[in-house]
């Protein structure tokens, strides 16, 4: 007889669906897929059925196909199929030919699964194959999520089959007399999910005969341990991070609290994609000046004085070209804001550091908006003498990361008017002379 009941206490144990909703099979033709299909058939569940042909095994790959196709016809329901030239997406995207089949068939999975509005993919991965991925995990290199190996259910995906064996499905098989194909390449030991499976397990199993019940524990306890330290981390970012302008600023001082810190300053950046030898890399660098930087594929992180500044790599480069303004314009756009532009004859001005009062006789169009260059200097309002701009930044204590992102006013002269959001230039304030006022508001 079939498992059903377990099959079904496994379900609800783990909540993987309801029993109303209508679950999309991902089925080889395997020993395992063969059984899930039979299994949902029998408890009654709304399903469909789909296969992936990666054509990397000439007739055999048909023959599958052919066999996946007749087992929906023979169970009454939906069959869904498509063919990959798996190969020739490995060389175009330079990976391996395992790497590429995966990806080819979650996001065809994914994409049927939303066309069939289907609520789940069901995948029939078992025990064997949890034990072969912490292995396989470990043996690469993994953080704690990789200890717990596969989960009953993850995002849209489900495995119902993970209260079995390889050798408990294998059993049911044979006694139950139903009809599967073999995939010849699970005999092979190129890949090392097969070397695994063919020579680790197997010495494992004669130390401990019990070894899949002792990996469920073990599973268990990682995915337990893995939420704790999720909480500890959800805790941490409550405490550490600062959010400013799209960016996150994180203390050094206190990242040079946290223990165990390798772990836990990984665990925080990881949402920002740093790997963990760049994580080495930056707690070794602390003490370094200002101005080292780190990148992970989509964001940078760099030193600043006593904090971290973690920007997205697409915000991190400055004001690509100049912004010219002419006499009639009223407003330009700048990074995620826009600088303002009224003309008054009042000659009255308000003290704020988002606005300018220039002396608009003085000013000679076109006007340039950009952001700093080597070699900036101008006289602070206040100041008859030169000031660099490198050096005003400094004795503002203006945050590295933010100094590209502060849009200078430029005369057509090349005398810098406004450094906006900061300093007027003393040459440009009004004064009695003043006929005409320039108002500039950066909002």
């Amino acid at each position: 007889m079939l498992p059903l009941q377990k099959f079904q206490d496994f379900i609800r144990k783990h909540s993987l669906f309801k029993p109303e909703d209508k679950i999309l099979l991902a089925v080889s033709g395997g020993k395992d897929s063969v059984l899930m299909a039979h299994l949902f058939k029998l408890s009654g569940f709304n399903f469909g059925i789909a296969h992936c042909n990666f054509n990397l095994r000439a007739d055999e790959s048909q023959r599958d196909e052919l066999f996946v196709k007749m087992l929906a016809a023979s169970l009454d329901v939906s069959f869904h199929v498509t063919q990959f030239a798996t190969k020739e997406f490995a060389v175009k995207h330079k990976v391996s030919t395992q790497m590429a089949a995966r990806t080819l068939r979650y996001q065809w999975f994914e994409e049927i699964r939303e066309l069939g509005q289907y609520s789940m993919t069901a995948l029939a991965q078992h025990q064997d194959d949890a034990i072969e991925t912490v292995l396989l995990n470990l043996t690469r290199g993994t953080g704690i999520a990789g200890l717990h190996g596969i989960l009953p259910k993850r995002d849209k995906l489900i495995r119902p089959l993970l209260f079995l064996s390889a050798r408990d499905i294998a059993e049911i098989i044979a006694e139950n007399h139903l009809d599967f194909v073999e995939d010849s390449s699970n005999q092979s030991t190129y890949y090392a999910r097969n070397k695994i499976r063919h020579y680790v397990i197997p010495r494992l199993k004669e130390i401990n005969p019990g070894l899949e019940d002792t990996f469920q524990h073990n599973i268990r306890r990682f995915t337990d341990t893995e939420l704790v330290l999720q909480q500890v981390v959800a805790n941490l970012k409550e405490q550490l991070f600062k959010q400013q302008s799209g960016k996150f600023i994180l203390s050094i001082a206190k990242v040079k609290t946290l223990n165990p810190q390798h772990l836990l300053l990984f665990e925080l950046l990881r949402p920002f994609n740093f790997a963990e030898p760049v994580v080495a890399e930056l707690l070794a660098s602390l003490d370094k000046q200002s101005g080292t930087a780190f990148c992970s594929p989509s964001h940078q992180v760099m030193l600043d004085r006593q904090n971290l500044v973690i920007s997205p790599l697409n915000e991190v480069n400055p004001l690509k070209s100049q912004i010219w303004i002419q006499p009639d314009d009223s407003a330009v756009g700048v990074f995620d804001r826009q600088l303002l532009i009224h003309s008054s004859t009042a000659l009255q001005y308000e003290k704020h550091k988002n606005k300018a009062y220039v002396d608009a006789d003085k000013l000679i169009f076109p006007l340039v908006l950009r952001s700093r260059e080597p070699g900036d200097k101008f006289k602070p309002i206040g100041m008859n003498g030169y000031k660099k701009l490198s050096d005003f930044f400094i004795d503002e204590k203006v945050p590295l990361g933010d100094k590209d992102f502060i849009p200078i006013l430029v005369n057509g002269n090349g005398e810098i008017i406004w450094v906006a959001g900061w300093r007027q230039d003393n040459r440009y304030k009004l004064t009695e002379a003043t006929k005409r006022v320039s108002v500039f508001e950066y909002q």
